[in-house]
């Protein structure tokens, strides 16, 4: 017996969707999410065909509770491939289990790979669907031109249309489900506008010189954003600058000029992100800035309000006027192949993506970074700004993937007065023992340290003496990170001893202002980072104000190496290390070190040229972030809390992402010995608890020795 209307979803409630209604409703979103790039047709195509394999009787009989599992998603691909759409295909194979990799035509029907898939309809071994047809009817869909460029320009499609059709499958079932779709609250560019020129109105007319140069900046980027075509930009401007607020201008003025859709920031850090978000959120308003990383969670549980369920919402697919997220949720979702992280893609489109501290792109990862913000201004319509107060030499590597755009800078050396942003002096110390340093350090009442490693900041902290002395490295929690990050500003606010040793993550956009700033040998980025915490409001005099530059003990590990050839190489050369030449300099020579090899370690893009479309293999390969860390969860303060509920086994997203406030990330062999002496609580999960809180101090954080007292490399 067969079931008619055949459906495709079900609600508690006894309420039915047939299977047309979903496809066509699907169908029609996925066509209008796609039109930004001229895919509209394929979209309509993909929504069409997702779900022709519920017309299987095995799907219906599971929709009315037969257990038994059933492949839906592979007819529709078999049937998108039969009529010569390869693209249509991949994102139907995969709307439920992820972009499978291509493979080959010798893949048999057992394989994973949209090959093998496609065989099992070849071969009849799909539950029959033969229903669909009388129903729904799949049109010839149009395939854009600058697809025939190469294998690379097909990928980059197939991924951002899998994107408009996972995007629109879960908007039309969520709407099903809940009886009716989200609410319509989409923000103009205009009313942002409006925001902004609020906000900036107190700027004039502006008082002093560092002033009258920001407003100088800010008034240019404005001008360049409604004069500028869409395409690809860089904004360097000197810290102290109005760098945030000057971009955010050229952002929303491009925007509304050229009927661009969203302002996406991306930014390295999550401690960077929050302050950014913030300025934006007094700037725009809370109800248009979405913060997304993995230390945020809209909670839509217990206190939700509209606002929490929007932001919510938006976590999932970026459908704000305004998202604030980090690198690695930017680069990494561009190379997944999972819905979750792909969903958000399409939305990009038709958007200014603004890559602050753009010198912190990965450069193990440069290459298929730039590839990627390269075909996203090539073929979908977004204006792309690498923004930095140190500009690298990027250039040759944009030419390479956009050989027929130019990189326009938006304010260019004559905007603005350099000398008036100058607020240090560089002065060289050469090798200094750890006894030596500290001497230096104990003579001022202000002064930041900043080192290489996790060891050397605290050895150097033990060294330190009086009152007002700190600690920051990563092996200890965010949580207490920001507690005496808190206590920090507060002593240099009320001119308190306040003497700081910290490794570089202090280094980019943590906004704190010492009279006096030292710093290990490291790249001129990082120097140049550091130099930025020192005298950052111009309140002191520069001769005063400097940034001490020195060689510790330790040999420098084998990640900075490159680095640190290159920077001193530089500084031998340069007497004015904030130079733009010895900027430009540095990072030349730099990616003349490292090579076109080491800009893409893991050989994505050759990959991508020389296999059928591998989407598995790519997001394997592409993260970010060095996955050989583990993480101990510190069970003190908030965290006791959240530890006792892990023990007691709850789990879920929610709990995590809590936790992570309290986590330390450290490498394998430190871990190793750690559980080996009995201070770690191994949970069934794999998730670990210090069990040994007298390892962890409230100074310094996790101790680089397990309880034997073996010291440990880091």
């Amino acid at each position: 017996m067969e079931f008619s209307p055949f459906l495709a979803h079900a609600a508690d409630d006894g309420r039915t969707q047939t299977i047309s209604a979903h496809l066509e409703g699907t169908a029609a979103m996925a066509e209008a999410f796609s039109r930004p790039f001229g895919g509209a047709e394929q979209g309509k195509l993909a929504g069409l065909a997702h779900d022709i394999g519920k017309f299987s009787q095995t799907f219906q009989n599971r929709l009315r509770g037969d257990p038994v599992q059933v492949d839906h998603a592979t007819a529709g691909a078999v049937e998108c491939w039969r009529i010569r759409q390869p693209f249509a295909a991949f994102a139907v194979a995969g709307h439920h289990s992820g972009l499978p990799n291509g493979g080959s035509q010798t893949d048999g029907a057992e394989q994973t790979t949209l090959m093998g898939r496609l065989k099992r309809g070849e071969r009849g071994l799909l539950e029959p669907y033969t229903g669909w047809e009388r129903e729904i009817q799949l049109p010839q869909a149009a395939i854009p031109d600058f697809l025939q460029k190469g294998m690379a320009e097909g990928m980059f499609f197939t991924r951002m249309l899998y994107s408009c059709l996972v995007d629109a499958d879960f908007l039309d079932t969520e709407a099903f489900m809940n009886g009716g779709g989200r609410e319509n609250t989409e923000t103009s560019m205009d009313l942002l506008w409006e925001r902004l020129q609020g906000y900036i109105s107190g700027w004039f007319p502006p008082k002093g010189a560092l002033n009258r140069q920001r407003c100088q900046l800010l008034k240019r980027c404005i001008r360049e954003g409604e004069e500028q075509r869409p395409g690809l930009f860089s904004l360097t401007v000197p810290t102290g600058g109005g760098k945030t607020v000057a971009s955010l201008a050229f952002a929303i003025a491009h925007a509304k000029m050229h009927g661009l859709r969203r302002i996406i920031y991306v930014i390295p850090y999550t401690s960077i992100i929050e302050q950014t978000a913030e300025v934006f959120r007094r700037i725009l308003g809370r109800e248009n800035v979405l913060e997304h990383h993995s230390n945020v969670l809209y909670d839509i549980e217990g206190e939700a309000n509209p606002n929490t369920i929007r932001l919510a919402q938006a976590a999932e697919n970026w459908d704000m006027p305004v998202v604030v997220t980090t690198a690695v949720q930017f680069f990494e979702s561009l190379y997944a192949c999972r819905s979750s992280q792909c969903r958000k893609l399409h939305n990009i489109a038709g958007s200014v993506v603004i890559f602050d501290e753009a010198q912190m792109m990965p450069l193990p990862y440069l290459r298929p970074c730039v590839h990627g913000i390269s075909q996203l201004v090539a073929h979908y319509g977004v204006s792309a700004v690498l923004c930095t107060a140190t500009q690298p030499a990027l250039g040759p590597v944009f030419h390479t993937f956009l050989p027929d755009k130019a990189m326009t800078e938006l304010c260019p050396p004559e905007t603005f007065q350099g000398d008036v942003f100058r607020r240090v002096v560089f002065r060289k110390a050469g090798s200094l023992t750890w006894d030596q340093l500290a001497a230096m350090l104990n003579q001022h009442s202000q002064i930041l340290c900043v080192v290489n490693t996790r060891k050397a900041a605290q050895e150097i902290y033990g060294r330190l003496e009086g009152e007002g002395c700190f600690h920051l490295s990563t092996l200890m929690y965010p949580a207490h990170r920001k507690r005496q990050l808190m206590e920090i500003r507060r002593r240099l606010k009320e001119d308190l001893p306040c003497r700081v040793v910290s490794t570089s993550l202090i280094e980019a956009g943590v906004d704190v202002d010492f009279p006096a700033v030292f710093r290990e040998l490291a790249g001129l980025d990082s120097i140049l980072q550091a130099a930025g915490r020192c005298n950052r409001e111009g309140k002191r005099p520069l001769e005063e104000s400097v940034v001490t530059i020195f060689e510790g003990e330790e040999h420098a590990p084998p990640l900075f190496a490159t680095a640190i050839g290159a920077g001193r190489e530089v500084m031998d050369r340069y007497e004015d290390l904030a130079d733009p030449a010895a900027i430009h300099a540095y990072f030349r020579e730099l990616l003349d070190l490292k090579g076109e090899e080491a800009q893409d370690v893991q050989r994505i893009l050759p990959l991508i040229q020389s296999e059928f479309f591998p989407f598995r293999t790519v997001a394997e390969r592409f993260h970010l972030i060095d996955t050989a860390a583990r993480t101990v969860y510190i069970p003190l303060g908030g965290g006791a809390e959240l530890a006792k509920r892990l023990r007691l086994g709850e789990r879920g997203r929610k709990l995590f992402r809590q936790l992570g406030q309290y986590g330390v990330s450290i490498y394998e062999k430190h871990f190793a010995a750690l559980d080996e002496a009995g201070d770690l609580e191994i949970l069934e999960n794999g998730a670990a608890i210090l069990r040994n809180t007298a390892l962890y101090s409230s100074d310094t954080g996790l101790s680089l020795e397990a309880d034997s007292g073996k010291g440990l490399f880091i």
